[in-house]
């Protein structure tokens, strides 16, 4: 039993603890007012010195050197911006991914609200269709994969991840328990009940996720925020910040970002800026300096996640030069993660600048003049008719367009938005011709439906409109998976019957395909593997239909059908450019249109005759062209691919949007025709065969070989001379060059195939080829950016002499090529750069071309040679009084009896003592003669023989030339 004194002790030891607490509760309400009352009065800056301070280090980014023409006018530089970030603060639990979602919801609306565009960088985008789609391929998209799925290597992919569909990807990481883009019926049981991408739309559900991807990126660096949108304008600042209370972990930051000027002109030489990637981390922060890439790398191995690397072009080759020295900083935050002072110790260092050898308003006029005279050949060649369908016997250098084409191609290249024909705002046209859409794919859907329940109506006997459909539906089905290509039977008779014979109907073929399990169950929604064959093939027509009529490409091929029924007119398409603003034009011509003083043929014509419409819109042959300008000594002046695009939209970050439009665009603007696109070169490659007949004793410089129109050597073919029936008769080699005689080329194609007299075809090859290789002709250019590997002939001797058989070259090579005959036999690797200097203009390094290998021949065949390039420009009437003396040689490439022929013409100037060689083609475009009068107008700039406002006028330009078959 316890003594009074026990009980006081306790007593007293509970009072002097009460007091305590209410002591320590005192104190802790006055300090927290006290933070509160800094805080609302005073701001942060006060609160400071009432939070924990860590003391952290991170980097300083470098400014980015910048890129010059060889005249020192710029190309691309850094600008000061604005960046919208975002840090993750947010409490885990639950409600984690709803907040952090509904904070960026919040900032998307003000980012765009005022124009301005969320960041892109992410694998997948939203195409036209309004479908997912991976931007990448082969390694890149598995290792895209690999980190979604969180694989540390590509061979730790399941087969469903390495296989799984974009859409398949988007689901995975708007689940609940990845970024939670959606919603949940019942809140207390998420996982159960959770809705993917419920309340979202498709184009906001790939923003957030975008950002969300970002955000995960950086979730093992703590204090590292994540670029929500690049280069804000001033409303976009303010409107954050006058709601930063609402916006939790949300920053504006001022940061430098990458612009180009003139973009278009060069784009495909610069490149852009962006993320850098797994890959590039590894390969950039692992690099070795090699013999071969000496010139343009430098040891650097500080990369780090959220370091902005070039991607291509340019950017990508000369990265280690121009991206700077990071410098580093100490930075104090407080226990909630926020930076709260900052102290500079290590200042960075910028970049150094790359000087190129092109000359910028020469690069300009080129692309300007190039895009003039593809407009020119569309006018002259489009006619006012329905329906063109040549015969066997039309030259493809007579093809025409029929106005209808034109006509479609508003929308199947886009530049009609069929999305728009159905909003709430849209205007009378087009909610004519969407009604008119309608009640054509209800009567479509019904036939084919019909055919394919039915019918039974054999492919071959159906129009040509329901063999496009049935085309298109056996596409589709093999490009969603569900026809499994691989396992079909190439030679079942039923699968014959329906490819090559079309005796049976896509009825008959499907069932059948149904029965041989070529049909994959689970690709169309069946709910049983084990359904019976009836039940899959019903399932399978409904599936078909569903998605024709959710597929806009399904939707462009009934519009063709629609144009040419007149279903949707001439007049309609027209006013629909004007109403969707498709097109600006002056007031006047507007007027005449719509008050019907112009008919929509006239209009369409004055569209691209003034270029409001261009060639590479429209994406009708011909639509693109590549041209080369050199030095004799191998500096690269100018290299122009049409139609490009505006690689500011690409650079820093992508603007999905755009970049959709562009993996859309049916004119490939992404592709750089100078250096990707290789095709046969016709003609333009006849002197290399005139140097092996000189070479190998086949001809001198006077003896002569017979043109009786055709060679028929060793064949029961004749193999014809452009000129039969007629013939050339008795010609030189300077008169072979000169006439472009086939028959003088096939007879040295022959006779170099002849191994002791018996024709012997690798023979011919390996002695046709051995001066192609001379030429360079066998290797990459040498020049910095993405190049495809050139094709010299593997087969037909006879027919590569004349620049056929298997010879694919892109233009650079064929630049080096004659740049090689110009200057008589000195072969370079071609260069793009002149100089690399640091940030107080001391040069670092000085580049020149090297000299690859020399062609030693006898001035005499040089002589020959060039004798005969000047007389095949003594020809052409559209030469003559130029003011300066030009030789060259045209070349005509078939790729398709469909098409119209590639156009080639590769030359130089003066003839007399050449400085430059200029190397163009127009894929498909018709005659060689075209490319020769592209040609002329460049020499006329480049000399300035004529104002510059006579030769870039901005409108079309038709070709002066008179056309022959003389390529």
């Amino acid at each position: 039993m316890r003594n009074n004194n026990t009980d006081n002790f306790i007593n007293s030891i509970k009072g002097r603890m009460l007091v305590l607490f209410i002591f320590i509760f005192i104190v802790a309400c006055t300090l927290m007012g006290r933070i509160f009352y800094l805080q609302i009065v005073h701001g942060e800056e006060a609160l400071n010195d009432f939070t924990l301070k860590i003391q952290k280090e991170r980097t300083i980014e470098a400014s980015r050197g910048n890129i010059y023409d060889r005249n020192g006018k710029i190309l691309a530089y850094n600008e000061l911006a604005y960046n919208i970030t975002i840090e993750d603060v947010y409490e885990s639990g639950r409600d984690k991914n709803k907040n952090i979602n509904n904070t960026l919801m919040a900032v998307l609306k003000i980012i765009e609200d005022n124009g301005d565009k969320p960041i892109g960088d992410f694998g997948i985008i939203l195409n036209s269709y309004n479908e997912y789609e991976y931007t990448l391929t082969g390694t890149k998209l598995k290792r895209f994969l690999a980190d979604v799925y969180g694989r540390t290597d590509l061979s730790g992919l399941k087969y469903e991840e390495e296989t799984a569909t974009a859409q398949e990807v988007m689901d995975y990481l708007c689940s609940y328990p990845k970024f939670g883009v959606g919603d949940y019926t019942d809140p207390e049981n998420p996982n159960d009940t959770f809705v993917i991408g419920a309340g979202y739309t498709k184009k906001e559900i790939l923003e957030l996720v975008t950002i969300r991807y970002a955000m995960s990126l950086n979730s093992y660096q703590k204090y590292i925020a994540t670029v929500i949108a690049n280069d804000v304008k001033e409303e976009t600042v303010a409107t954050i910040l006058e709601n930063s209370i609402d916006l939790p972990g949300i920053s504006v930051s001022e940061n430098s970002v990458r612009k180009y000027s003139d973009s278009v002109y060069f784009a495909q030489i610069m490149g852009y800026t962006g993320r850098i990637s797994e890959d590039e981390l590894l390969a950039l922060n692992n690099q070795e300096i090699t013999e071969e890439n000496m010139s343009t790398t430098k040891a650097r191995t500080d990369y780090t996640i959220n370091d902005m690397v070039g991607k291509s072009g340019i950017e990508q080759t000369m990265e280690t030069y121009l991206a700077g020295t990071k410098g580093r900083e100490t930075i104090y935050v407080n226990n909630l993660g926020k930076v709260i002072e900052t102290k500079k110790t290590v200042t960075p260092v910028a970049g150094n600048d790359v000087y190129l050898t092109i000359d910028k308003d020469l690069q300009i006029a080129t692309y300007n003049i190039l895009e003039q005279y593809l407009a020119g050949i569309l006018v002259s060649k489009i006619q006012n008719i329905k329906e063109y369908k040549p015969d066997e016997n039309t030259k493809q250098s007579n093809y025409i367009i029929p106005i209808t084409d034109v006509y479609y191609q508003l929308f199947n290249n886009n530049i009609i938005s069929l999305d728009h024909l159905d909003d709430d705002d849209a205007m009378e046209n087009e909610k004519v011709i969407n009604a008119a859409i309608l009640v054509k794919k209800e009567a479509v859907f019904e036939r084919l439906k019909n055919e394919l329940t039915e019918g039974g109506v054999a492919y071959k006997d159906l129009s040509d409109e329901y063999k496009v459909y049935e085309t298109f539906i056996t596409s589709m089905l093999i490009e969603n998976g569900v026809l499994k290509d691989s396992e079909i039977d190439k030679e079942d008779e039923t699968y014959l019957a329906w490819k090559l014979e079309e005796s049976i109907s896509l009825k008959e073929y499907l069932e059948y395909a149904v029965s041989m399990n070529w049909i994959d169950v689970s690709k169309i929604d069946l709910q049983s593997s084990y359904s019976y064959s009836d039940e899959v093939y019903e399932r399978l027509v409904d599936y078909i239909i569903e998605h024709l009529d959710s597929s806009l490409a399904f939707t462009k091929k009934t519009i063709r059908y629609m144009i040419i029924s007149e279903s949707i007119t001439p007049r309609q398409i027209c006013s629909v450019l004007l109403e969707q603003d498709a097109v600006t034009i002056v007031e006047k011509e507007k007027n005449n249109f719509l008050e019907g003083k112009t008919t929509p043929y006239s209009f369409m014509l004055y569209l691209i005759e003034n270029l409001y419409i261009t060639p590479g819109q429209l994406a009708l042959d011909p639509y693109s062209a590549s041209c080369v300008i050199t030095d004799v000594n191998g500096d690269v002046l100018a290299l122009v691919s049409y139609p490009s695009y505006d690689n500011n939209k690409l650079a820093n970050s992508i603007d999905a949007e755009y970049y959709a439009k562009l993996q859309a665009d049916l004119s490939k603007p992404l592709w750089n025709y100078a250096t990707q696109q290789k095709t046969a070169p016709g003609s333009t490659f006849k002197m290399v065969t005139a140097t092996a007949a000189l070479e190998e004793g086949i001809v001198t410089t006077s003896s002569t070989l017979t043109c009786k129109g055709y060679f028929d050597r060793f064949t029961d073919e004749k193999y014809q001379c452009w000129v039969y029936p007629g013939a050339h008769g008795s010609l030189n080699v300077s008169g072979a060059i000169e006439n472009s005689c086939n028959s003088f080329f096939y007879e040295v194609g022959y006779q170099l195939s002849l191994l002791n007299d018996t024709y012997n075809e690798q023979y011919g090859l390996d002695r046709l080829n051995k001066y192609a290789y001379l030429y360079g002709l066998n290797e990459k250019s040498g020049i910095e950016i993405e190049e495809s590997e050139p094709e010299c002939s593997d087969k037909y001797p006879v027919p590569s002499a004349i620049g056929q058989g298997t010879n694919n070259f892109t233009t650079i090579s064929l630049s080096r090529y004659v740049t090689a005959v110009a200057n008589s036999g000195t072969v370079y690797n071609l260069t793009l750069l002149d100089k690399v200097s640091d940030p107080n203009g001391n040069v670092i390094i000085d580049y020149s071309p090297s000299v690859r290998n020399t062609i030693d021949l006898p001035n005499t065949y040089w002589n020959s040679i060039h004798r005969g390039m000047r007389n095949v420009v003594l020809k052409k009437s559209y030469y003559s009084d130029l003011g300066v003396n030009v030789a060259g040689k045209t070349g005509t490439a078939q790729e398709s009896k469909s098409r119209t022929n590639h156009a080639l013409f590769v030359s130089y100037a003066p003839y007399e003592e050449p400085t430059v060689t200029i190397c163009t083609r127009i894929a498909f475009g018709y005659t060689s003669e075209y490319a020769a009068n592209v040609t002329r107008d460049i020499y006329k700039y480049y000399f300035k023989l004529e104002e510059e406002d006579n030769i870039l006028t901005g409108t079309a330009e038709v070709p002066e030339a008179t056309i022959t078959n003389a390529d």
